[in-house]
């Protein structure tokens, strides 16, 4: 990473360092791959929630964003981040949440997913008397077992009830497969456009998504837009599945030694509160860079354990880094990240923006 050692030993641990130029890299990349295979891109920002990170993706060639929740949205289109297209990819449920999301769509182009007739109704209600329709896409299960109508057919008769709300606008399909099922994608969601176009109602959009296959995304060819989240940073995850190496994780956790009680055995202030409890199907809570010999082993809410072999080589005060399991959920527990790269000499405390927005 480009902090100095001096850089390092002067910031306040725990802390989430972001090296700007391996982002950018990582954006390019995948940006690349989607040009060349036909896909539009629409990064999912739950994973830096910074609106200029956005404006990085954006800058590359991203055609908008995608949000989890409408707190999310508000937030990442607040920044000075000139984001003007937002996809939310959760079904909205409840007048609250509705009416801010009427609010949101007079900001920006808007789209958002259903995945039954209670939720397009409360949709459709809601947007009757706008004057511009609120485009929603069907969520469709294609194996992830999640939200999702759950066949071909299910798609084609909630398409064409969104088609007949007031108010709304069918936009297309939307899944979050899991990792490497894009003949699943495919299947499904050719079925379910040849069923819709055949009752006369456009499919404009399909969108996929999901970070660990995106680079076989174009196997589903019948997808027109992508959603990667985590790829911006990479992880601990994503190295494991093969995706990325150590040096494409753009996102560092920085602890600090606090004691070593044993030879093999130290001790960190990064613990449940930083590096967060999520394994995402991984053993242990992370990995220390350039030490492979030393495990992460347990972590409690202030105090991380970490163990070896043979004899630790750790000391009271000294600072590791570490790569956490799942670089989304770690940036949701700061209320900033330490930044340093595109030409910067010195680090910068980002706000992270769209923190605790998960209303």
């Amino acid at each position: 990473m480009p902090f100095s050692s001096e850089e390092l030993a002067a910031i306040s641990t725990p802390a989430v360092l972001i090296d700007l130029d391996i982002a950018d890299r990582n954006i390019e990349r995948f940006q690349r791959y989607a040009d060349a295979s036909g896909l539009n891109v629409r990064p999912h920002i739950k994973t830096h929630k910074l609106p200029a990170i956005a404006q990085m993706q954006l800058k590359a060639g991203a055609i908008g964003i995608t949000c989890q929740k409408v707190s999310e949205a508000e937030a990442m289109i607040s920044g000075e981040a000139e984001i003007r297209d937002v996809l939310i990819t959760y079904n909205i449920v409840g007048r609250e949440k509705l009416e801010k999301l009427r609010a949101l769509s007079k900001r920006v182009t808007l789209s958002v997913v259903a995945d039954s007739t209670a939720v397009v109704d409360g949709l459709s209600e809601t947007f009757t008397n706008e004057p511009q329709p609120l485009t929603v896409l069907v969520e469709c299960d294609t194996g992830a077992r999640r939200c999702g109508v759950l066949s071909p057919e299910a798609t084609e008769d909630l398409a064409a009830y969104i088609d007949a709300a007031p108010g709304l606008a069918f936009g297309g399909l939307m899944t979050f497969p899991p990792v490497g099922q894009e003949t699943s994608v495919e299947s499904f969601m050719r079925e379910a456009k040849t069923r819709i176009e055949a009752r006369g109602i456009a499919v404009p959009v399909i969108t996929s998504g999901g970070s660990p296959s995106m680079m076989h995304a174009a196997d589903a060819p019948v997808t027109t837009e992508y959603r990667p989240g985590t790829y911006v940073y990479n992880d601990r995850s994503l190295v494991a599945r093969g995706a990325c190496g150590w040096d494409d994780c753009a996102l560092h956790v920085l602890a600090t030694v606090v004691s070593v009680p044993a030879p093999d055995r130290a001790i960190i202030d990064a613990g449940s509160k930083t590096l967060t409890s999520d394994l995402f199907g991984l053993t242990n809570h992370g990995h220390v860079v350039g030490r492979d010999d030393i495990t992460i082993d347990q972590l409690s809410e202030e105090h991380g354990r970490l163990v070896s072999n043979g004899p630790i080589g750790l000391v009271v005060g000294q600072k590791i880094r570490i790569v956490p399991n799942h670089a989304c959920v770690v940036t949701n527990m700061v209320d900033a990240v330490v930044v340093k790269g595109h030409g910067r000499a010195v680090p910068e405390n980002w706000v992270v923006a769209a923190r605790g927005k998960i209303t």
